[in-house]
């Protein structure tokens, strides 16, 4: 192996033959350097990147995808370690995709979810992996669809993803998974759940936390005053009305019976062919996701847009020029390039 005296031995990295046997037979190594790869942004990475997805492809698609989110302090991570844990002990193989805020600095995670969830992380049935957010909207890493298929091609029969709880775009989440679990508290003012209104209209199931202790008395009483909300969010809604139950992620009273939610919102979906026009609308969501992404990055990259942007940026910069004119003329330059090549 090739050794750099500053650096030590250089890493060779596998084939992709080797990632997609190392993934499929649940090699923890394998699996995690495949989802560094997919994680990648340099245009090496992302053409070898397609390459296993497609091979993968055949293999994904089995999972129950479960999105949770919430504002931060509701809960989630103690939240998620215990239903987990809970799952593993059934028989499950449990994957976490936790989704940290990324350092605007280094672009790593910031908070570290392994060490928040120690002891799932180290369960042999479950798999923890954080990505950072990288500045995206949503709370949710912008390669997490691509990790997602992943994980169901590594054997993993239920994902839990979680987010950030910004409250910004929490459609992406909504467009990723199958059940969208949101997490409440008792106590928080509306000034404090910011994101309450407007994710009340996505939720699947409402689950008011750390109902113990002195709180539960509490988070009984908020769990009715959602209700009655989703009540009239969903009036006539014939198929799904999202219900609402209360729980503790510290002590795991009730944690059985919102699996059961989450387990006859399945049954709900499969039967009333919900499930197969929603993974067909998150396809479709995807794929032009991946175009506009591609897109920008072919503009930003383009010779004739490099040159010019150092000049638009400054104009935009003392504005004296506005953003959109600034746009606009960028994206004329691109176009006039494409068309002159």
């Amino acid at each position: 192996m090739p050794v750099n005296p500053r650096r030590g031995p250089r890493r060779i990295r596998p084939s992709v033959e080797q990632l997609v046997e190392g993934v499929r037979s649940g090699d923890r190594s394998l699996l995690a350097q495949a989802l560094t790869l997919v994680e990648s942004v340099r245009p090496a990475d992302e053409e070898v990147a397609s390459e296993l997805l497609t091979r993968l492809m055949p293999h994904t698609g089995e999972s129950w995808r479960v999105g949770i989110t919430g504002v931060p302090g509701v809960g989630k991570s103690t939240f998620i370690e215990a239903l987990g844990t809970q799952l593993t002990g059934a028989g499950r193989r449990v994957a976490v995709l936790a989704i940290d805020p990324s350092s605007t600095r280094t672009g790593g995670s910031i908070l570290g979810d392994k060490t928040r969830m120690a002891q799932l992380s180290t369960d042999p049935r479950a798999f923890v992996r954080p990505s950072p957010t990288a500045g995206t909207l949503g709370g949710v890493a912008s390669r997490t669809r691509e990790s997602l298929l992943l994980l169901e091609a590594a054997g993993f029969d239920v994902v839990l993803v979680e987010t950030v709880g910004v409250g910004q775009s929490e459609t992406v989440v909504k467009d990723m998974v199958d059940t969208f679990l949101v997490l409440m508290i008792a106590g928080a003012g509306d000034e404090l759940q910011g994101i309450k209104r407007g994710v009340l209209e996505l939720a699947d199931l409402i689950v008011v936390n750390k109902a113990d202790g002195d709180n539960a008395r509490a988070a009984r009483r908020a769990a009715a005053e959602y209700r009655s909300a989703m009540r009239l969010i969903h009036a006539g809604e014939t198929v799904w009305v999202p219900p609402v139950r209360t729980c503790s992620g510290l002590t795991g009273e009730g944690l059985s019976t919102v699996w059961e939610q989450v387990g006859v919102h399945r049954a709900a979906m499969l039967g009333s062919g919900r499930f197969a026009e929603n993974r067909e609308r998150q396809r479709i969501a995807w794929m032009w996701q991946l175009v506009d992404d591609q897109l920008g990055q072919a503009l930003r990259r383009h010779p004739e847009v490099v040159e010019q942007l150092a000049r638009v940026e400054e104009a935009v910069r003392r504005g004296s020029e506005p953003p959109t004119t600034a746009a606009r003329a960028l994206v004329r330059v691109f176009l006039g390039g494409l068309r002159r090549a």
